[in-house]
């Protein structure tokens, strides 16, 4: 048998060989323009080591503002015919989701029929399927892994994508801030799940966050240390109430029956109910 030292060693090497391919490993996802915002011009380039982006905000008026209304995301992608029009709708509504969560931290999210300091609107603009049968591999392969307590990475193949694009648009109808945002699904950081918009649905969270961010602190998400998430925040990815009556339209978070399904590489849709309408 493998004494623990041996074992310890055989944990460390895995974890090196994680690191060191994970940013080789992600899906390239191009940044693109779907013709949804008002405005692409003095746009400049940003992102992180995983996420692409591009971006522009005016700060006065983002930051004096105090309410935002957001208009459900809407897709513009060729490839759409290749998704089931559920599992897009599960990918847009966990946009709104999150970006409702997101903004709720310093802005009163206003009803569809309300008046609004600002109006956000994004649009998916790719979305690279998962291989289902490679994400199937990878959770047996994970799930093994945790048995024998030793990290296993995703397969590097079959992962998934996804780009957005978004603005925010001010009361007298011109443009704000402005965000082209795209990631892909990577063999670390990405839960395989067995579904063609697995890695999709994963991302979208990542996106409601940075553009949350964008609007909230007036500037580039990507320059700015992150910051512990607020107890509202927090609470409502548990699957509790939000704090606005207005992101009740996008349902409830999974929770922890999601983080559950997440391990398991179960779909999306076991858990995540989708908008309020669609679960009456």
């Amino acid at each position: 048998m493998a004494s623990r030292f041996q074992l310890h060693d055989m944990r460390l090497r895995v974890l090196c060989a994680i690191t060191c391919s994970l940013i080789s490993s992600c899906t390239n996802v191009p940044l693109h323009e779907g013709l949804s915002l008002s405005s692409y011009t003095g746009m400049t380039p940003s992102g992180s080591t995983l996420t692409k982006a591009k971006l522009r905000v005016d700060p006065a008026p983002v930051l004096a503002a105090r309410t935002v209304r957001i208009v459900p995301t809407t897709v513009r992608t060729g490839g759409d015919g290749a998704f089931a029009p559920k599992d897009l709708a599960l990918v847009t509504n966990a946009i709104d989701r999150a970006l409702c969560t997101g903004l709720s931290d310093r802005f009163r999210i206003a009803a569809p029929n309300e008046p609004a300091d600002l109006v956000v609107h994004a649009a998916v603009t790719d979305i690279v399927a998962t291989n289902r049968a490679a994400a199937a591999t990878s959770t047996v392969a994970s799930l093994g892994g945790l048995v024998a307590q030793i990290p296993m990475p995703r397969l590097p193949i079959g992962l998934g994508g996804l780009a957005v694009e978004a603005e925010a648009v001010g009361a007298d109808g011109s443009q704000k801030a402005a965000m082209l945002w795209s990631r892909g699904a990577n063999m670390l950081t990405t839960k395989a799940s067995v579904s063609t918009v697995g890695d999709a649905y994963s991302l979208s969270s990542a996106f409601g966050a940075d553009l949350s961010r964008t609007l909230i602190g007036g500037k580039d998400p990507f320059k700015e240390t992150m910051l512990m998430p607020s107890m509202q925040k927090i609470k409502a990815s548990l699957g509790g109430a939000p704090k606005y009556e207005a992101c009740k339209a996008f349902g409830s978070a999974p929770g922890i029956r999601g983080a559950i399904a997440g391990q398991l590489g179960l779909p999306p849709d076991w858990t995540d109910k989708g908008a309020a309408a669609s679960q009456q």
